[in-house]
């Protein structure tokens, strides 16, 4: 699977790619990390939840790094989720801020069956990106992921209020609807 998102920051290039290079700030920002954890200078650990209260871990390697502009890497050995990527840092056209261009290739455990099932519990890859993007703007210009009042715990609300694809009320809650 490859998947691709853009955002504009309005912070410059060198600002944004150094909060993106510190490998460790990304599970502020991307909800499924649980850890980034730098082991050499281009090598780091990392650990993510799946769908189905599951667990995926890999190590990952920059193959490819010009400052200011570019990271590109690749899971290493025998990954849970065999991954690779690209994240760019482009100038925007006000002169001012950051376009982030990212592309991710994995390979979903267990294929497109895979894909459909971790799309029913509400992990569709596509949006997951979209939102870690959305994440990473507001922590760049705001300093903070910002939450709503229905969410204020982040992903650890996920636990305590699961998705479910939408359904009619059962009678005993309209039941109890009509008797309030």
């Amino acid at each position: 699977m490859e998947l691709t998102a853009t955002t504009t920051i309005r912070k410059p290039a060198s600002e944004v790619y150094a909060y993106w290079r510190d490998l460790e700030n990304l599970p502020i920002f991307m909800a499924h990390l649980d850890e980034v954890r730098v082991t050499g200078a281009r090598t780091s650990h990392w650990s993510a939840a799946a769908p189905f209260g599951k667990d995926v871990q890999w190590d990952a390697e920059i193959l490819d790094e010009e400052p200011g502009e570019k990271i590109a890497w690749r899971s290493t050995g025998n990954a849970d989720v065999p991954n690779a990527g690209t994240v760019r840092f482009l100038p925007a056209p006000d002169g001012v801020s950051t376009e982030v261009h990212v592309v991710l290739i994995y390979d979903i455990p267990g294929g497109v069956i895979g894909k459909a099932v971790a799309k029913y519990f509400g992990e569709e890859p596509h949006q997951q990106l979209d939102d870690d993007l959305r994440r990473f703007k507001q922590v760049l210009e705001t300093g903070e992921v910002v939450r709503s009042d229905g969410a204020p715990w982040g992903k650890r609300a996920r636990k305590e209020f699961p998705q479910r694809p939408a359904q009619p009320l059962s009678d005993d809650e309209l039941a109890k609807g009509a008797d309030q």
